[in-house]
């Protein structure tokens, strides 16, 4: 289909585009911005007036919990709410059961989001053999089933030499090792950060330094083995200032944070409100401040949404008992237009932190609006106001504390290889 948006404002961060201009797909790719091309007949027509016309967003890490957990929720369910964020890009960690060891798991994966049709779907292989740390995973066999990166997902590894011999492994083909900084000795099973709400509540914590102390130990690997390294989910502010030490003594890393992190911390479990149960922890307001200001100084490479959907009895136990997790697809965007409103980040910075910058983790083609790209298009109204509301969530998992927050934009097109997924008003 040829299709026309017309009279958006188009924000391509990899491109340095900010304009109003139309945008025109032909046969699912990117055709032209601004000129028509020549002979060009639109079969659909989009009007994007007062609204922002961005690349579909990609978002490192969302659990979409098929195969082994459709009690939860399935490819399909989680694909569709992607859709209507405005993500057409996600990466899938390798903690599904079984776990993604082999091309068959990859491409089971594959087959059932491409039947799903809402989102493109990537996954990451397992590190290890049954993510048990013990047997270094077959590798080259992933990479050529498609996967786009290595991971131990949140599995301790057996030891500092495996965990060597693995790096070592993914270099010489080339992948990237995603990594989360965990020392699990030190969390020795805790569900909330080491401070003065876990020791009022009398649950048992992690410090800050099960991040660092880990963090510190991987960075010393990643300098012997100069393999391609992401660390997830940094929680402190210290692991920041780390990586950005690493960075700028020219190690090849990078890092991530999820949404809920630059929003909420320890004080949001309140008296025991499971929904904030997380992992990482929610950590202290300076670690939120820190973190944040990490983002403005490029520190870290993408914001994503470390979707976790659940079941409502999976948060219905005693804190330390529940699942940790938040069904967050619904809000990565919004939460990263709110750091703009606060004055957090420039438009444009946010938007490179949840399109071209993680793809380019993820060394893919996608997150730009280049000419010949797919169209992977995400339009917004930017003075949309509205509630968001955890039974309104097109997730199947309904575990969020942002229940009753009022945001500003919302979607409402999204478009995944020139074809509209999404329309808020369909009618």
């Amino acid at each position: 289909m040829n299709l026309q948006i017309t009279n958006g404002r188009i924000i391509d961060p990899a491109n340095n585009t900010d304009r109003i201009m139309d945008l025109f797909i032909i046969d699912g790719k990117i055709a032209s911005l601004g000129t028509s091309p020549a002979g060009f007949i639109a079969e659909r027509t989009l009007d994007a007036s007062n609204q922002i016309v961005i690349p579909g967003l990609v978002d490192l890490a969302a659990r979409l919990r098929e195969p082994g957990q459709e009690h939860k929720t399935t490819i399909a369910s989680e694909t569709r709410a992607a859709a209507a964020a405005g993500i057409t890009t996600l990466c899938c960690p390798p903690d599904t059961q079984p776990v993604i060891d082999s091309p068959a798991e990859i491409k089971f994966i594959q087959q059932r989001a491409e039947k799903a049709g809402f989102c493109h779907v990537y996954s990451l292989g397992a590190l290890t053999a049954d993510l048990r740390g013990e047997r270094l995973s077959e590798m080259a066999a992933l990479k050529k089933g498609g996967c786009v990166g290595v991971s131990n997902a949140l599995h301790p590894m057996g030891s500092t030499l495996i965990l060597r011999r693995a790096m070592e492994y993914a270099a010489s083909q080339g992948l990237t090792v995603f990594l989360h900084p965990i020392d699990h000795a030190l969390s020795n099973h805790g569900c909330a950060h080491e401070g003065r709400i876990a020791t009022r509540l009398g649950l048992p914590a992690i410090p800050a330094a099960a991040e660092t102390a880990a963090l510190g130990q991987q960075l010393a690997l990643v300098e012997l083995c100069g393999v391609r390294t992401h660390f997830c989910r940094l929680s402190t502010e210290q692991a920041a200032k780390m990586v950005a030490r690493a960075r700028a003594e020219g190690l090849p890393v990078s890092a991530d944070i999820c949404a809920h992190q630059l929003f909420l911390t320890e004080m949001d479990i309140g008296d025991f409100n499971s929904l904030c149960h997380t992992m990482p922890p929610l950590r202290t307001h300076n670690d939120l401040e820190g973190l944040r200001s990490s983002l403005d100084n490029e520190v870290l490479h993408a914001i994503c949404s470390d979707h976790q959907p659940h079941e409502l009895e999976a948060k219905r136990a005693p804190f330390p008992e529940t699942e940790p997790g938040i069904s967050a697809l619904e809000t990565l965007l919004p939460l990263t237009l709110r750091l703009v409103e606060q004055e957090d980040l420039e438009l444009s910075e946010a938007i490179a932190l949840v399109t071209y910058k993680p793809a380019s983790v993820l060394q893919l083609d996608a997150g730009t609006l280049s000419i010949g790209c797919p169209a992977d298009v995400c339009i917004y109204d930017p003075e949309f106001s509205w509630e968001f509301k955890a039974e309104n969530l097109l997730s199947r998992g309904k575990n969020t504390p942002f229940d009753g927050w009022h945001f500003r934009g919302r979607v409402s097109h999204t478009l995944l290889d020139g074809r509209v997924v999404y329309d808020a008003n369909p009618g």
